[in-house]
């Protein structure tokens, strides 16, 4: 199994997944952070000790330190170790601690496929990746904040990492950092990591019972439970559990859409930003429960024996897990996506009905909400300069096969390519190629449908290119993490650092500060970014120059086969 962002942004669209301290402290500071340096800790950038940086959970106190100026607190256990008797079971609370947890490193990354993780020496580069050691011991919170000052209460983000839902961990980026966000915004960041893919989402409860009942969305009830320590802890880091902000990118982006619609995060969290993300629909009930007990026929077990499959080693288990999805994935033919694989199921109870699709949950009703895509989510020459030249006969031969979302356009794939091309004068066909297989079709119906209920929707579109690999890396999956954070000094390899990207970075940072404080991202430095209503597709373009258009793509759009 290849679990990664890639074969997210394929399967749902576009039109739709951290830094180590040792990397901290070995880059030379940003701007942003050397102002704050000079400012307030001349000397000393680093303190740690017995007494600089402790903090109550309700499971026992906790050490970080202090990192110009940020505290820091990683890895702290919000749920219990997920192996054996645990393993597709809901989270249970971690076990309290008398001593002071060290929580000075990352938590272990999710169980998962790491075979030749950096292989691809191009892509290791680019996204920089960062990952420890994996372990079903892996439900973590991390914790960036200014000030441990309880009579203050700060807004809250909470970070949901990519990787569809199979993949990633909240430390994987240098650009999912929180410590300059935290002094930008004066806020809480909080990044977790939660089980994925076969671990997380096997619905074991066709042939397990009762007992397996949630086995197909334990992945999500997961975060639920690290919003629950939030609700319940995070007052003693500075923050406000009443003004709290999901938001997730990616396979990060669809776990976002579907925590809106289960009714036991309802209240845990206020408002929400979905990047590169949009997802109406998640897994179907009955298909889910196919492949659980494809799963158990793989292993070669019974619904008798089922413990057998919580006590094997978990690689032994993702063997035949992979496997029998696999074979459920060819025996379905092309299409289902997400839907098809190891994700969240609508299983009438924990998630009641697709988050929107048709309409959206009740439970979304009074939660403002951004949706953003960026405008090369499929940035597909960026390593491979020989692309650049080719012609749009060849683009349409392309996008006959494989659009970007589970399959080609056929027939169709002409008039899509000539919309497109109309729509968007100059630009190169590889261009047109990234375009079309970027579409904003899913972010537009997933704002369409969300615009019906009475909390206000804003929506945009990121068009910045970077300078990097001779200007082919454009506007890629990813790429605005680092923007919305404040990292583009940090995360050089997406942004290339400097004044440029910074600029751009604060009006992004300022909006989502406002967004988070208000559930409005108007007043903080960017032209008026209006409500989205689908009548006139009102959407925010992210540059260096912003402007906010009705629907930029909308003709193009129409040429899209109906799904």
């Amino acid at each position: 199994m290849k679990p990664n962002r890639r074969q997210f942004v394929q399967t749902i669209g576009t039109g739709s997944a951290g830094l180590a301290l040792t990397s901290t402290l070995a880059a030379n500071p940003p701007n942003a952070i050397a102002e704050a340096h000079r400012e307030h800790h001349e000397g000393q950038l680093l303190l740690v000790g017995d007494n600089i940086a402790v903090a109550d959970t309700q499971y026992g106190k906790v050490r970080g330190y202090q990192l110009r100026g940020i505290y820091y607190f990683l890895g702290m256990p919000y749920g219990a170790d997920t192996s054996g008797a645990n393993r597709f079971m809901p989270p249970q609370k971690p076990t309290p601690w008398t001593t002071v947890y060290p929580a000075l490193w990352w938590g272990n990354t999710a169980p998962q496929n790491m075979d030749n993780r950096y292989a691809n020496k191009y892509a290791s580069f680019r996204d920089h990746w960062n990952y420890d050691d994996v372990s079903e011991d892996c439900l973590r919170i991390n914790v960036f904040t200014p000030a441990l000052d309880t009579s203050k209460k700060r807004p809250v983000l909470f970070w949901i990492h990519g990787g569809g839902y199979t993949a990633g961990n909240g430390i994987e980026q240098d650009g999912y950092n929180g410590e300059n966000f935290a002094r930008f915004g004066d806020v809480v960041f909080c990044s977790i990591n939660h089980r994925l893919g076969p671990l997380g989402f096997t619905n074991l409860a066709g042939v397990g019972g009762e007992k397996f009942a949630a086995s197909g969305n334990v992945g999500m009830l997961d975060i639920v439970a690290a919003l629950e320590w939030v609700r319940d802890n995070i007052a003693n880091f500075g923050g406000d559990p009443g003004n709290v902000t999901i938001m997730g990118q990616s396979g990060g982006g669809a776990k976002v859409c579907v925590l809106t619609a289960m009714p036991s995060a309802k209240g845990l969290f206020h408002k929400a930003v979905v990047l590169s993300g949009a997802s109406r629909k998640a897994g179907d009930k009955t298909y889910s429960e196919n492949l659980g007990a494809a799963v158990v026929k793989e292993a070669g077990l019974t619904s008798a024996d089922l413990d057998k499959l919580q006590a094997m080693p978990w690689k032994e288990f993702y063997t035949f897990a992979t496997k029998a999805q696999q074979e459920m994935a060819k025996n379905a033919g092309p299409g289902g996506g997400m839907t098809r694989g190891f994700g969240p199921v609508v299983d009438g109870t924990i998630l009641p009905q697709n988050p929107y699709d048709p309409v959206a949950a009740p439970t979304a009703a009074e939660v403002p909400m951004i949706i953003s895509s960026v405008e090369n989510e499929q940035s597909i020459s960026w390593a491979d300069s020989s692309l650049e030249s080719m012609t749009l006969d060849q683009v349409v031969e392309r996008v006959k096969q494989r659009a970007g979302f589970g399959g080609g356009f056929g027939d169709k794939a002409q008039a899509v390519v000539d919309a497109y091309v109309k729509a968007f004068p100059g630009r190169k066909p590889i261009e047109i190629w990234s375009l079309v297989s970027s579409n904003r079709e899913s972010v537009v119906e997933l704002a369409d449908v969300k615009s019906k209920q009475p909390a206000p929707v804003y929506v945009d579109w990121f068009t910045w290119q970077p300078p990097l690999f001779d200007s082919r890396l454009r506007a890629f999956h990813c790429i605005d993490i680092c923007f919305w954070f404040y990292n583009t000094d940090l995360m050089f390899t997406h942004t290339g650092g400097g004044p440029v990207p910074r600029a751009l970075s604060k009006k992004m940072a300022g909006a989502l500060l406002q967004f988070m404080k208000t559930g409005d991202p108007n007043g903080a430095g960017l032209p008026a970014w209006p409500k989205y209503a689908a009548a006139k597709g009102q959407t925010m373009i992210f540059d260096n120059t912003c402007v906010a258009k009705n629907d930029p793509d909308r003709e193009a759009r129409k040429a899209l086969p109906v799904t």
